[in-house]
This record gives C-alpha cells, sequence and structure tokens, in this order.
C-alpha cells in the first residue's frame, strides 16, 4: 500500500482480477476515472475502484461489450435508474449472443461437411482447400 493507504495497480489488478495493463486501458478508454496519483506519482487506487474493476470484470466476462459495460456502470451507479433499461441492455446481448451463436453454428457444419468430403489419405485433391480458393 502507499502511504496514503490506497493500493498500487498492481494490488488492485490483484483483487480485481484485471490486470494492470487493462486497468490502464479502461482508464484511457474512459470506461473508469483515471485513478488518483500519490506524491510518488503512481496510481493510487482505493475498495471502490476495486469494487468497479470487479464489476468490469464481471460484464466483460459475460460478453457485453465496452460500450455496454460503460452503459451498465452508468446504471450502476444510477439509484434512480429503470430496471426495464437494465434488462433491455441485457436482452440486446441475448439477441447478439444467438447472432453469434447461429453463425457460429453455420461455419461449423460447413466446416464439417467440408471435413467429410475430403478423403485424407496421400491424394493431394482436396475440398476443404478448394472451398478456400474459392473467390
Amino acid at each position: 500500500m502507499n502511504v496514503k493507504g490506497g493500493m498500487t495497480i498492481g494490488e488492485a489488478a490483484k483483487r480485481s482480477g484485471v490486470p494492470p495493463k487493462t486497468i490502464r486501458f479502461y482508464e484511457d478508454a474512459g470506461i473508469i476515472a483515471p485513478a488518483a496519483r500519490g506524491d510518488n506519482r503512481y496510481r493510487s487506487y482505493g475498495e471502490s475502484e476495486v469494487q468497479t474493476l470487479r464489476f468490469i470484470h464481471r460484464a466483460r466476462g459475460l460478453g457485453f461489450s465496452l460500450k455496454d459495460v460503460g452503459e451498465l456502470l452508468a446504471l450502476y451507479r444510477d439509484r434512480n435508474r429503470a430496471s426495464r433499461e437494465v434488462k433491455a441492455l441485457a436482452l440486446r446481448h441475448v439477441a447478439e449472443l444467438d447472432r453469434k451463436i447461429a453463425e457460429l453454428s453455420a461455419i461449423r457444419t460447413m466446416i464439417a461437411v467440408l471435413a467429410e468430403r475430403c478423403h485424407g489419405d496421400e491424394r493431394p485433391d482436396c475440398p476443404i482447400l478448394d472451398e478456400l480458393d474459392k473467390a
């Protein structure tokens, strides 16, 4: 801990599960406010900053975009928020996840079909490579 009782970026990283480089990125991106600086010019973090970093870490772990994380943080901090706004944001994320799942499923099916058509032996002919070569 530094002289004023705050945590260094390394300590905040350890307690929040967010690497120091990512914490600096969140500051640069405006997701979190820049940390206070001590007399030694080192960043200094308190419990509320660590809690915010944990919140971000959990939201990112659920696949929310940085933009959505910013919105979630704003809603989290607004004690007069309407829960319908949080739910709408979550449902938009679910719809995006459903779209990505469908896209990945179609890609998986295509690769499985191509792999099934490939002999996988000594011959040079391969429908997988033929498909990738199409313009």
